[in-house]
């Protein structure tokens, strides 16, 4: 019985000490809770929107492939000979083959994939891609194999605005062609696709002997791929659909996992303010945990108090954050789109799909961090002896005694041997680790850089007379140093936010810095023209536009997508004349040293080489020309194509291909001339039908167009900035604000030993000047620190690109300044509130 009064005893004991920090701090409450909820939400929005995207894109993937078991697919939009078709229909463990036409087209404006079938044959393979047509006592059964017949997904049909009957004008591989809509492909889902007969789509978009896959119905395939491998040719590879997600979940995972670690490195941060804040808390209630304690409390009882403290935290941050995270995802996904901004699935709507366990994830997370940072205040408030405790309310830590380092020292250097281990299945994990590790490092260090920036200072002061000038500013310094342990509670979340935002400032600035200097290097023409939906020049048109007047030098280029293993993005295979490399617009970072007789030289871009290990002096076999082998001449620098790029002269290109089509131009016009009179004189030199195909550009339009998208795509990046400085300053506030309070007492002894409230007001503002500027140089230094890693290891290992840090002066000093003003201005709006009562009130002892 005695027991279970004791228990009930304990737990009242234990709510009145939750309920009353509550009830008579609710700001500090929510500021922690507020920092956990930042948290929680930014992860689990861009969790959300990248499963949203991915389920969205893998929607949109097997509507335009049918969801066929295999297919055999050209490894480049020149196709594979339709010769095949018979071969791989005769292979063992085929049962059928669908042979499929696939051309990049649009309508108007709107872009869609359209496919040629064979509806005998799909209808067995891939029913998904059979058309509906209306129901009624015209409707003929022929319509299928009409050659004018056009089939659209429901959202196809939605975006033209048209409806089942009506005509319109497809345009694909440089042809405009009128067709009727026959009905819509139910099977297709939000797939923006069209499908038409398979002969009508060779005949009238000059597709004659040419298709671009073979889409196949298995009887055992475990047979079926050995003998399918055998029968391939260089310019096709077999696929599967779980190859094709594969590939573009590729595409954009590197990005994905950065914007998701991140996130939680902004979690962590809101951990650390939880700590502080739960320690300054441990720190204003010392004499009450000492009193609980010599009543009968044991020490668990201590730190259950101060951990259910950060439950509660946790448990309403976390909640507020999920809800939050939902509403930043719909509001993302409406905005920015499946990639938030970074191109990856370019022209996709996307909605929110809920993700039960990945919502219990983030709680969870949040919870942690929160638990985590009330976990270790809590064992200092314990270890306190009861009696010094209820004799004195300062610091709990001896300022005489030295501050350890090497736990600093020790997590900072196993940061860095993190950071230097390999990517894990291409992604940077241990690089995030080490950066987590290095941030834990610096703010573990706090302590003992407080003491190391502040005990000169001291020393300086000791033995001196005190000058009534200085006395605020001695007395300031004292403080601080006598304290170390406020002073370090205070620097703790500073330092975390800091290092945070600074570090990742340091890497965009760095990487638009490079980008912009690559943009100055490669666009060194006077006008620029590209092809779409895939028309490209003829000779006898490039002829045309060779001799406008006014011209220096034009080249024309060949850029097309080449898969190199199903599973991956395909490169882009860039022809054009190149001169043996010496092309000044081609920015070598690396060269062969000599090109051995008869070899057919390639230029790799850096991301080629990363991926695929092409260095200079190897040679390789690219799917074209029946597999020939090439040597790799050079590696260029490239910030535009994260899947690689190679590139191959003109000449030794269309002697392999046959493909003498081209589809890019750039232009040096000769001095003094107008180039918007040879853009205009250009354009009049197209064929009619070929005009409204061509886009022309200004380079100041195109680098303009690429900074926009770069700073669209690093939208979430800025975004955690903002939070990280908002988050920075209302932890330096909220700090200043409750340490300033708790020192009530120690003012109205101050002003009776004959400081006025100006001297104390001077006191604080040097304290708060002193701890944030503290703050903001070891963030700044943390901060730098971290950002070699997503500089220098980060970015490699995901995207495959490298640069030079580039420090981002202006931001250094606008957060240093940021940071020490708001820590001396809080320190003085809180003294003011702490010196209104008058000396003899606040020494009162009132309990």
């Amino acid at each position: 019985m005695a027991e279970t009064a004791g228990l009930i005893s304990g737990r009242l004991a234990l709510a009145w000490l939750v309920a009353g920090e509550w009830r008579f701090h609710p700001a500090r409450f929510l500021m922690t809770a507020v920092a956990i909820a930042v948290g929680v939400a930014l992860g689990f929005a861009v969790h959300l929107v990248n499963g949203s995207a991915l389920a969205s894109f893998d929607g949109a993937m097997r509507g335009v492939s049918g969801a066929a078991e295999l297919s055999v697919r050209a490894t480049s939009p020149l196709g594979i000979d339709e010769r095949l078709y018979p071969k791989i229909a005769a292979a063992r463990g085929v049962a059928d083959v669908s042979p499929v036409v696939s051309l990049d087209a649009r309508i108007g404006r709107v872009r869609l994939t359209l496919l040629g079938v064979d509806v005998i044959r799909a209808a067995v393979v891939t029913p998904s891609l059979i058309g509906l047509r209306p129901a009624g006592p015209d409707a003929g059964n022929d319509t299928p194999f009409d050659e004018t017949a056009l089939f659209l997904s429901r959202q196809t049909l939605a975006q033209i605005g048209a409806r089942v009957g009506a005509t319109v004008r497809i345009v694909a591989n440089g042809r405009t062609v009128p067709l009727r809509i026959a009905g819509t492909l139910p099977g297709a889902g939000d797939a923006s696709v069209g499908v038409m007969d398979i002969a009508g789509a060779q005949w009238r978009f000059g597709r004659l002997g040419r298709i671009d896959r073979l889409d196949l119905a298995l009887t055992d395939r475990t047979a079926a791929e050995p003998a399918l491998q055998a029968l391939l040719p260089a310019d096709a590879v077999l696929s599967t659909a779980a190859a094709q997600n594969a590939q573009g979940d590729a595409l954009s995972r590197a990005y994905r996992v950065n914007l998701d670690m991140l996130a939680l490195v902004a979690l962590l941060t809101g951990g650390f303010l939880v700590y502080s804040a739960q320690s300054l808390s441990v720190v204003r209630r010392q004499r009450a945990f000492a009193l609980l304690r010599t009543l009968g409390m044991p020490r668990g009882g201590v730190i259950a108090a101060i951990v259910v403290e950060g439950l509660a935290i946790g448990v309403v941050g976390s909640a507020v954050g999920l809800l939050a995270g939902y509403g930043l995802a719909w509001a993302a996904l409406q905005w920015l789109g499946g990639d938030l901004g970074a191109g990856y699935f370019g022209g996709s709507r996307t909605g929110v799909v809920f993700q039960p366990w990945a919502a219990l994830g983030f709680f969870l997370l949040g919870l942690l961090a929160a638990c985590l940072g009330s976990a270790l205040p809590a064992r200092v408030a314990a270890r306190a002896s009861p009696a010094a405790a209820l004799k004195n309310a300062g610091d709990v830590l001896d300022p005489r005694r030295p501050v350890a380092w090497w736990p600093a020292a020790a997590l900072l250097i196993a940061g860095i041997g993190a950071a230097l281990l390999p990517a894990v299945d291409g992604l940077p994990l241990f690089g995030f680790a080490g950066m987590a590790l290095m941030l834990a490092g610096g703010v573990a260090g706090v302590p003992w850089l407080a003491r190391a920036l502040l005990g000169p200072l001291a020393q300086r002061d000791r033995g001196r007379a005190w000058v009534p000038g200085r006395v605020p500013r001695r007395l300031a310094v004292l403080h601080l140093h006598g304290a170390p342990g406020a002073a370090a509670t205070a620097l703790c979340g500073i330092v975390a936010s800091t290092a945070l935002m600074i570090a990742m400032a340091t890497m965009v600035t760095s990487f638009r810095g490079a980008v912009d200097d690559w943009l100055g290097d490669v666009l060194g023409a006077d006008l620029y023209a590209r092809t779409t939906a895939g028309a490209s020049f003829d000779s006898a048109t490039r002829a045309r536009l060779s001799a406008t007047p006014g011209i220096a030098t034009v080249a024309f280029s060949r850029e097309l997508p080449l898969t190199i293993a199903a599973d991956r993005p395909p490169v882009s295979l860039i022809a054009r004349p190149e001169r043996n490399g010496r092309d000044p617009l081609l920015v070598l970072i690396k060269r062969a040293s000599s090109l051995p007789v008869g070899a057919v030289p390639v230029w790799v871009s850096e991301p080629a080489q990363r991926l695929y290990g092409w260095e200079p002096g190897a040679t390789l076999t690219l799917p074209i020309a029946g597999g020939t082998r090439f040597f790799v001449a050079g590696v260029w620098r490239d910030y535009g194509r994260q899947a690689g790029a190679v590139l191959i002269d003109e000449v030794d290109y269309q002697r392999l291909t046959g493909d003498d089509g081209r589809n890019e131009i750039s232009v040096t016009v000769q001095p003094g001339q107008d180039v918007g009179r040879i853009a205009a004189g250009m354009t009049a030199r197209l064929p009619a039908s070929l005009r409204a195909q061509v886009a022309m550009t200004r380079p100041a339009t195109l680098r303009r167009l690429a900074l926009t998208l770069f700073d669209r795509s690093f939208a979430v990046t800025y975004l955690l900035e903002a939070v990280a400085i908002v988050v920075g300053l209302a932890g330096v506030a909220a700090t200043m604000s409750a340490q300033t309070i708790a020192r009530e007492r120690e003012f109205g002894m101050l002003r009776h030993l004959g400081l006025t409230r100006r001297q104390l007001t001077a006191m604080l503002a040097t304290e708060g000047a002193i701890v944030g500027l503290t703050g903001a140089l070891a963030g700044i230094g943390l901060g730098l620190v971290l950002a070699q890693v997503l500089i220098h290891v980060i970015n490699p290992q995901s995207f495959n690109w490298t640069m030079t840090t580039r420090i981002p002066i202006g931001t250094l000093v606008s957060v240093a300044g940021a940071l020490t003003g708001a820590a001396a201005g809080t320190a003085v709006l809180a003294g003011r509130r702490a010196t209104a009562r008058s000396a003899i009130q606040s020494v009162r002892e009132d309990w």
